[in-house]
């Protein structure tokens, strides 16, 4: 009786495994077409910054198809208020609605 419980317990661990790795990955937006229209939103600042700054921008885009800046993460003002006013309310691809982006950008130093 001892080991038919322990054979049981094994081939239900082995079933269950195998049923955990066999599921359907859930398809998700490209993020690098977010990236790509962020991007290109933030060519040509019409200022000039005297260091590198970074920042990570979190995006959500709502049911109208467009990306709400939901806060800028960096220390320069001037930059992260550049970030939203181009950022806020621009139309992107049918795919990406209804998401959440977190997006490095890097603005490098003028020269």
């Amino acid at each position: 009786m001892k080991t038919l419980k322990m054979l049981v317990l094994v081939v239900a661990i082995a079933f269950s495994s195998v049923i955990s790795a066999n599921t359907n990955p859930i398809k998700s937006a490209e993020p690098t077409s977010i990236s790509k229209t962020v991007e290109k939103l933030l060519e040509n600042p019409d200022f000039q910054l005297e260091k590198d700054v970074e920042a990570i921008v979190n995006i959500f885009v709502n049911e109208n198809d467009e990306m709400v800046v939901l806060s800028v993460d960096t220390d320069n003002k001037i930059v992260e208020s550049y970030i939203k006013s181009r950022l806020n309310y621009k139309k992107v691809s049918k795919e990406t609605t209804s998401k959440s982006f977190k997006v490095p950008v890097k603005m490098i130093e003028s020269s």
